[in-house]
């Protein structure tokens, strides 16, 4: 689909062609982000089968570094063995400090901020090359489509309660290497995403909306005693769609009751920024990364998408007092993304605007805007899903489109 500001206009999405707004910097626990723009938590999946990063992974944050974003949203680190969501996901100890160390220096060197972000896959694990999940509920629609039958484990409540504590140990060890704060990731139907739903579920963690909340929050609780005056973040689902029941009304549409609750009551307890999401790539891949190619043709046109993101972030940021909101779904926009992200940041509906598969494809975004007032539409993400073909199949993940150098013959393996 070919976008312009017309586009926009006619899709009821908010646009301003001065994009000065995009480079004002703003304070987050005393740490100054020198602009508005982030990148969003993309997996490689090329880290060593021991956790630490490999040299795909570096080679990434450093053109990330190097392509002026204010703010790096570092993929998700798993805080548990068994929880990795492929072979190669990363995770923090204490023999691979230093490996991680490379990265956030790389990004310091060039004045950015960057948060770690922490996980448990759940349903989605996959520690060694077969499918090994911890399911948080039932969930027809996502047990049919892994294969999972009815007698399938539950991970059970002891198993949760070990959780927290994982958490605090993976924040103070992110810290250690240099991490600017960590995001206690709750998304995409995840294991703590999926508990947000877990209507089914009996027990501690299920049930009642306290009970539902109760993991997220111990573990946020965990991750600020090990803080130590680092940004308290969590990347969050504020709607699953039809993948999940959280943030979803009787006839299917968002119902933002409960998010919007949650979000409120977790800046209460010190969390400072938000990283607004939906549905998961797993099942509803065009809820949280609208498509022109993908694995099926969406009953939705993708921009309806990229709008429902846009106001669950400006009705996130509204909710809050203090803390900041980045607003993700920008990347489906292409050259003109710019221009809506700097109407949200001037609207006051968001604080950041964060871009996924963009910065995979066109890593010197945030540097193109800020010095030359545009993107450039022969390197922006075509939304094409080719990096995605890759991680399904197993492969080092990047663009071939963009960074054939980097990514073209991983796509040619793959696709064998």
């Amino acid at each position: 689909m070919f976008i312009d500001l017309k586009t926009l206009e006619m899709n009821g999405i908010e646009y301003t062609t001065d994009l000065s707004p995009l480079s004002a910097p703003v304070v987050l626990n005393g740490k100054k982000v020198k602009n508005r723009l982030a990148i969003q938590p993309m997996e490689g999946c090329d880290g060593t089968p021991a956790g630490a990063p490999g040299e795909l992974t570096l080679r990434r944050y450093r053109r990330f570094a190097a392509g002026g974003a204010g703010l790096i949203w570092a993929e998700a680190i798993s805080t548990v063995n068994e929880g990795r969501a492929n072979p190669r996901q990363l995770m923090l100890k204490e023999d691979n400090i230093d490996d991680f160390r490379q990265i956030t220096d790389a990004v310091h060197e060039k004045g950015a901020v960057i948060i770690a972000q922490l996980t448990h896959s759940g349903r989605w694990s996959r520690p060694v090359d077969r499918n090994a999940p911890i399911r948080a509920t039932f969930n027809r629609k996502l047990d049919a489509k892994q294969e999972l039958s009815d007698d399938y484990p539950i991970a059970d409540d002891e198993y949760l309660r070990s959780l927290p504590e994982r958490f605090a140990r993976s924040t103070a060890l992110a810290m250690k290497a240099g991490f600017d704060g960590v995001d206690v990731k709750a998304c995409h139907l995840y294991l703590y995403s999926e508990l947000l739903g877990a209507f089914e579920r009996g027990g501690n963690y299920g049930g009642s909306y306290e009970n539902r909340v109760r993991l997220l929050k111990d573990s946020v609780e965990a991750a600020r005693s090990e803080i130590n005056g680092g940004i308290l973040a969590s990347r969050l689902n504020m709607y699953d769609g039809e993948a999940g029941p959280w943030g979803v009304g009787e006839n299917g549409e968002p119902d933002y009751t409960e998010p919007l609750k949650l979000i409120t009551e977790l800046e209460d307890m010190g969390v400072s920024l938000f990283n607004i999401t939906m549905g998961t790539p797993y099942y509803n891949p065009h809820v949280n990364r609208p498509y022109n190619k993908g694995a099926y043709e969406p009953d939705e046109a993708p921009i309806k998408g990229v709008r429902r993101l846009l106001e669950g972030a400006a009705l996130a940021q509204k909710a809050v007092k203090d803390a900041k909101v980045l607003a993700t779904g920008f990347s489906y926009l292409k050259h003109v993304s710019a221009n809506a992200a700097a109407a949200m940041i001037s609207g006051g509906k968001a604080a950041f605007a964060g871009f996924g598969r963009m910065a995979f494809a066109y890593p010197e975004f945030a540097n193109d805007i800020i010095e030359r007032g545009k993107m450039s539409e022969g390197k922006c993400c075509v939304t094409c899903s080719l990096c995605t073909t890759i991680m399904r199949a197993g492969g080092y993940v990047g663009c071939p489109v963009r960074d054939k150098d980097g990514y073209l013959d991983e796509l040619k393996k793959v696709m064998k």
